[in-house]
């Protein structure tokens, strides 16, 4: 107990948020360290080396069209959009944190789609034959996805952390992600084209464990900075429009080409468009006068995207979409109504951006719709050739049964929960030492803690507040 209690202390002491010694050194250090590392392990692909032409020749492939660059770099396009300007204006709504939103959203991307190619490629990509990491567009796009969890977290302590602390909650959110996605998809050979499971429920968890070990008992002192201006609210909708449009790209990115990428667009599609309805319909309700809330709007509408994900290449079916699209979109807005308020208060998890209700329960959801999809399916809707083909029966595991699949695909879920919860406990002990820089309770939410602001927004900063992106009006 002594030795806890002395921890606390520890972490309670007054904070020093000059961060001009300690950022540029974690960023110099590790760049520096990530040129040393690609410059040992990382070299092109087959595909993507010089060598391209002799590869085509000796493996008869008569024209450049069937580099897999011309299969994937579109989708790569659209989820290189959702990282760098969907998650980045999404949480935009603070209405005196735009700048730390985007600015940030940029550092974890720049700094984590490098340490992903190295982690994912350690684990997937090593060439035995030369120990060498093998690169293309599909490792650019997995590199893309695991930043993804990294932003997800974020968005559980967006305002509340510094910039050095995030860089420490990416090196370790990477390298957690890489672990868990080796274990599920090629250890336990779960099916997860779009993440719900390795993506969102991993990345949701982990943020939420971390904002739970960092759990500020006086942030009432920064509660006037938690709400939105109307800008700022019409900013986090751009977010909100690109990460909506693009997102059947980001589920069938990966997919296998034809059928199965072809399924997976048309599964996201319709499931985010079932839920833009249901979204609406309880905000509305949730209101005496029936207005809707931006937030919801924002945040819930997108939930649908993230339940089908694990689903999204198999035999879902169109109704089976909408089906999850129309359950996701009345229970992420419900969650914003009544679960963020109890997880505050009662579990002391502050979550600023509402991930809990966006990433965490629909990548459950979409964990859980995957299993039972997987144990459903049979030959008669398959086929012989497309079961073996969608659930990749082949090698070791080419006498696995359906139903076996939904077995190991709940097992998937559950490794992605156990390291989102028990890493993100572990990191946050980490980031509750006193030497991060971060803001103390009384300056959270403000930009001016780490931006040079323009001077008229120093000398007059908005005080009008609308909206509470933390609460709602519900009756």
């Amino acid at each position: 107990m002594g030795c806890i209690q002395s921890f606390r202390q520890c972490c309670d002491r007054p904070k020093n948020t000059n961060v001009r010694i300690s950022l540029p050194a974690v960023c110099f250090v590790w760049q520096i360290a990530m040129i040393i590392l690609f410059g040992i392990f990382i070299r092109y692909n087959e595909e993507s080396d010089t060598h391209w032409i002799e590869h085509k020749t000796s493996n008869n492939i008569s024209s450049n069209i069937e580099n897999d660059f011309y299969f994937r770099y579109p989708s790569f396009q659209d989820v290189h959009v959702m990282i760098f300007v969907g998650f980045g204006f999404l949480m935009t709504f603070l209405k005196r944190y735009s700048f730390g939103a985007v600015g940030f959203n940029f550092l974890i991307a720049g700094f984590g789609l490098q340490w992903a190619l190295l982690m994912q490629g350690w684990f997937h990509s090593l060439d035995p034959m030369d120990g060498k990491i093998k690169i293309g567009v599909e490792s650019m796009i997995n590199a893309d996805f695991c930043v993804a969890s990294c932003l997800i977290a974020y968005g559980a302590v967006l305002g509340k952390v510094s910039p050095v602390q995030l860089m420490v909650m990416t090196l370790f959110g990477v390298t957690l992600y890489a672990v868990e996605e080796y274990i599920i998809l090629s250890l336990i050979h779960a099916r997860d084209a779009g993440g719900s499971m390795v993506i969102h429920t991993f990345g949701a968890y982990y943020g939420l464990s971390i904002s739970w070990m960092l759990y500020r008992p006086n942030l009432d002192q920064s509660k006037h900075r938690i709400g939105s201006v109307y800008h700022s609210d019409v900013f986090a909708m751009i977010g909100t429009l690109f990460l909506w449009m693009f997102w059947p790209s980001f589920n069938s990115a990966i997919s296998d080409h034809g059928d199965g990428q072809h399924r997976a667009a048309i599964n996201t599609y319709l499931s985010l468009a079932a839920t833009v309805l249901t979204s609406i319909a309880i905000s509305s309700l949730s209101q005496k006068t029936g207005k809707l809330d931006m937030v919801h709007i924002q945040n819930a509408t997108l939930a649908g995207g993230v339940a089908v994900g694990t689903a999204a290449e198999f035999m879902l079916m169109p109704y089976g979409s909408l089906i999850v699209g129309f359950c996701c979109g009345i229970i992420s807005t419900l969650g914003y109504i009544y679960i963020t308020p109890f997880m505050e208060k009662y579990l002391k998890i502050h979550d600023t951006c509402g991930i809990h209700n966006l990433h965490a329960m629909p990548g459950v959801i979409g964990g859980i719709v995957g299993a039972i999809t997987a144990a459903a399916a049979s030959k008669d809707v398959y086929g012989t050739e497309g079961l073996a083909n969608t659930f990749d029966f082949m090698g070791k595991w080419k006498d696995m049964m359906p139903t076996q699949q939904g077995g190991h695909q709940a097992a998937g879920l559950c490794v992605a929960l156990c390291f989102g919860i028990g890493g993100g406990i572990i990191v946050g002990c980490i980031l509750r030492l006193p030497i991060w820089g971060d803001a103390p309770d009384n300056s959270c939410f403000d930009d001016d803690i780490y931006w040079e602001l323009p001077e008229d927004e120093e000398n007059n900063p908005p005080t009008v507040e609308y909206n509470n992106h933390m609460r709602s009006n519900a009756v």
